[in-house]
């Protein structure tokens, strides 16, 4: 007889967790359902349950991401907070940022990670139309692709440690909201 309880209680959060935990560790490739299993202590198709295989694993890990980032961007007060917002995401979600922008490790017709990703979305353009005054003639979807752009690619360099001697001791968020100032002094 085992000592372990048949019943896990919430199982795919366990699985979610565990699985954050690898791919902050190792990255996506370290990812193994019968690992994950193993450390959940249930048998190595439990998790087929919840996750048909390691991309669903992997889908409903974006899907998360999305929806928690949309959660963040909402509460942004301006676009340089919502930048802000974002590359706070990165560092406190640094698992769910790789995955959720690595395509080939998805489902990309998945509709909760269609969904999620139409909210992150849609709270990234709010902040910038929330910000943009009407008519002064900027492209909206050309306003977000730059916003997007310098937010995930500071995110992106931080993330991999590529900033580090550039910054020293400087916050990276306080460098995050200065470098528009920087890029268009005129501004």
């Amino acid at each position: 007889m085992s000592d372990r309880p048949y019943h896990h209680g919430d199982l795919r959060r366990a699985i979610l967790a565990a699985a954050l935990d690898v791919i902050a560790t190792d990255g996506p490739s370290g990812l193994s359902l019968r690992d994950l299993a193993r450390r959940a202590g249930v048998s190595h198709a439990a998790p087929a349950h919840h996750f048909r295989d390691r991309t669903g694993l992997l889908t409903a890990i974006a899907a998360e991401g999305h929806g928690l980032l949309a959660t963040a961007l909402a509460e942004a007060t301006d676009l340089r907070d919502a930048g802000v917002r974002y590359v706070r995401f990165a560092r406190e979600h640094p698992a769910h940022f790789q995955v959720m922008f690595s395509p080939g490790l998805l489902r990309a017709d998945d509709l909760e990670l269609t969904t999620a990703r139409a909210l992150s979305a849609a709270a990234l353009t709010d902040a910038i139309a929330g910000t943009a005054p009407a008519g002064d003639g900027t492209d909206a979807r050309l306003a977000r692709v730059a916003v997007w752009s310098l937010a995930h690619g500071f995110a992106t360099l931080l993330l991999g440690h590529n900033l580090d001697g550039l910054l020293g001791e400087d916050d990276p968020e306080e460098v995050l909201r200065a470098l528009p100032m920087v890029l268009f002094p005129s501004a």
